[in-house]
């Protein structure tokens, strides 16, 4: 019987052999197979705004301190940034909006979205359905770098800035910004425009009054005429 039992110890034992010799070629392989392959670059760190870091260590503590709020989510905030450029002569140039959407996506670092008539009105030739303009919508990362950017270079290159009105509220909070003239924005070519084109800036907040909206605003930077 001991004689019988001696040979299918060892055929176990070269088989177990067998088996961790082959998981350990198989390691091997997987090993050299990773070493072989190049490593993944690494996803770059995101960097908040800077805007949105004074945002919420500076403005939200004097917010709060000002209206008394109970909570920080109370405190107002940017929700988003519209900027529109309305281009009539488009009705009969064509490359005028082809100009302005390049331009607004220079300037916005988004693609443009052409905005059409709503309705026909025959006094200026325009028929529903026809591109009269284009619009470009901001949130988050590029809302705070476009508005920190407006604030910080672009108002202060307007020729005799005195400070923006305060008297253009739509009652809820909100700021509309009129822009004369797109040459102020540093991403644009004075010597390769064609037409020097005009922009209305909607500045679109959580603020429930226009009084929550312009210390808001204050606070962030933007300049109002005293």
């Amino acid at each position: 019987m001991a004689e019988q039992e001696k040979p299918k110890k060892d055929k176990a034992k070269a088989e177990a052999k067998a088996k961790g010799k082959g998981k350990a070629e198989a390691e091997a392989k997987v090993e050299a197979e990773a070493k072989g392959k190049p490593k993944a670059a690494a996803k770059p760190e995101k960097i908040p705004a800077r805007l949105q870091e004074y945002y919420r260590q500076e403005c939200v503590p004097k917010m709060m301190q000002e209206f008394k709020y109970r909570s920080s989510m109370q405190v107002p905030r940017l929700m988003k940034i519209v900027i529109n450029m309305g281009l009539g002569e488009a009705i009969q140039n064509i490359k005028l909006l082809e100009s302005g959407a390049q331009e607004l996506a220079a300037i916005t670092g988004q693609k443009a979205v052409v905005t059409r008539a709503r309705r026909s009105i025959a006094a200026f030739k325009l028929r529903e359905g026809m591109p009269i303009g284009c619009m470009v919508t901001l949130r988050r990362d590029r809302m705070y770098h476009f508005f920190d950017k407006l604030v910080n270079v672009v108002l202060p290159r307007v020729r005799d800035f005195r400070g923006v009105s305060d008297k253009a509220f739509d009652g809820r909070g909100n700021y509309t910004l009129g822009i004369k003239e797109q040459i102020i924005f540093p991403e644009i070519d004075y010597d390769k425009i064609d037409k020097v084109k005009g922009m209305n800036i909607s500045i679109i907040t959580s603020a429930r009054t226009d009084e929550e909206g312009k210390y808001l605003l204050n606070l962030m930077g933007l300049p109002f005429r005293r």
